[in-house]
């Protein structure tokens, strides 16, 4: 059992959300309570616990309802239901939608805690002590939950052995994801080889990649070991694969159908044993469609395929990468900057960043070294950006459906400062008091979320 593993109770029945939480303690996990289905998903909107055990009755959304709208947002995280009023073929239906488990009421402690067991098993856990601590993930700086469950699922890859491709913009940062989800695996010991396969000449890539032996060509004058073979036991990441030449393709899908190798001019095989990661900005589909790149590569390569998501899609990390890679370069430059001026961070959020992750870190060292004070201005941002930024929209123009994520976002921005918020959205501190419970969010919850 792990002992630290973070349950999320879900009850209106205050005294039996207490009950429940004492029994959890006792047994040696971490538990935090939600009285409602709703106050359950305004926490998945900061935190993500590794299990979720819900009441079935409950006044407004039930326990199924919410399971439903956990399983959209988060498919890897199990749950538990809790009913007083249950059936076999209540239970047999549950279970089918994908609820992990079913108890009626009054339930056996020893079957709760079974239960409970059972379901942090299909959590992955990390190979060896110093992985478990999540030092795999530690190179990722978040707070966004597209970002977690992207990286849940980069747990799940890394207990296996098949090929990953890693889609997703350029910058977004697709070699951390690689390094991630080697660091979780059972090869993190071993070798982790990156290549840009778009900054290699055509004529070196098949020598990078395979090796040659002396003599092979004129030049080669000793034996040369390819990235296939400093991988060994470990990983190779192959970035933009979609600009590998086709010939090289061929080959490439030879070694990795066959497990084994022919370095430039030897005439034996060497068996391999490596996992492949590969990555690229472009969509593949379409250049199998115009001839560029092989389908049978694409399919030996796109076993599991992870999307990584844009800085567009996780706005709500803006400021805290930004104040990352503000104390980086404040350190590598010997300057003493103490942040950003709110309006300088306000441009931030709201720039279109169009080379994502890459593109705010290169803008925050240029922004870095040309201040001259304290904190860093929104001429300095308007400037590094080289572009018209667009604000964050107001509240007035936003459709009704996304208020409630505009709101998580500024919320999280302004770690809970309801002030701040309600300027940030350009409404007075009453309205949007209104909107918060409008949309059931506490600006409490958000307040501590930078103290956890």
């Amino acid at each position: 059992m792990d002992k630290k593993s973070k349950i999320l109770l879900v009850d209106d029945d205050v005294d039996l959300l207490e009950l429940l939480s004492i029994r959890l303690i006792a047994a040696g996990y971490d538990t935090d309570t939600a009285r409602s289905a709703e106050s359950a998903l305004n926490y998945l909107d900061i935190s993500r616990p590794q299990l979720i055990i819900s009441d079935m009755q409950m006044g407004g959304m039930n326990g199924m309802a919410l399971f439903e709208r956990i399983h959209q947002m988060i498919p890897t995280l199990p749950v538990i239901i809790l009913t007083a009023y249950g059936t076999i073929p209540d239970a047999i239906a549950a279970v089918q939608r994908g609820v992990f488990g079913y108890l009626t009421k009054p339930f056996d402690s020893k079957n709760l805690l079974a239960q409970i067991a059972r379901a942090l098993k299909t959590i992955p856990q990390s190979p060896n002590t110093e992985k478990s601590q999540q030092t795999w993930r530690s190179e990722i700086i978040t707070q966004s939950p597209v970002m977690e469950e992207a990286l849940s699922k980069v747990e799940l890859i890394a207990r296996g052995d098949a090929s990953v491709s890693l889609c997703g913009e350029s910058g977004v940062g697709k070699e951390l994801f690689a390094h991630a989800i080697h660091d979780a695996s059972s090869r993190c010991d071993k070798p982790f080889i990156a290549v840009n396969c778009a900054a290699i000449s055509e004529q070196l890539l098949e020598s990078e990649l395979f090796g040659h032996v002396k003599g092979a060509f004129t030049g080669a004058i000793r034996n040369h070991k390819g990235f296939f073979q400093l991988a060994e036991g470990g990983t190779l990441f192959l970035d933009e694969i979609g600009d590998m030449p086709l010939l090289l393709q061929v080959k490439l899908l030879r070694a990795l159908q066959e497990r084994q190798i022919h370095p430039v001019g030897c005439a034996e095989a060497i068996q391999i044993d490596v996992r492949i990661i590969s990555a690229t900005h472009r969509n593949l589909r379409n250049e199998i469609a115009a001839g560029s790149f092989r389908e049978d590569l694409y399919y030996r390569l796109n076993v599991i395929a992870l999307n990584i998501p844009a800085l567009s899609q996780r706005q709500e990390d803006i400021p805290l990468l930004s104040n990352h890679f503000l104390n980086f370069f404040a350190k590598k430059h010997t300057r003493k900057i103490n942040g950003f001026s709110p309006d300088a961070m306000q441009m931030l959020v709201g720039a279109f960043w169009p080379g994502n992750v890459r593109q705010l870190m290169n803008t925050i060292e240029q922004c870095v070294v040309l201040c001259t004070t304290s904190l860093i201005s929104k001429t300095l941002v308007f400037d590094a950006l080289h572009m018209e930024t667009t604000q964050l929209m107001s509240l007035e123009d936003a459709r009704r459906q996304f208020e409630r994520e505009y709101l998580v976002k500024v919320l999280k921005i302004t770690s809970g400062n309801v002030a701040q918020a309600a300027n940030f959205a350009q409404r007075n501190r009453t309205d949007f008091y209104k909107l918060l419970k409008k949309h059931q969010l506490e600006s409490t919850v958000f307040r501590n979320l930078g103290k956890n």
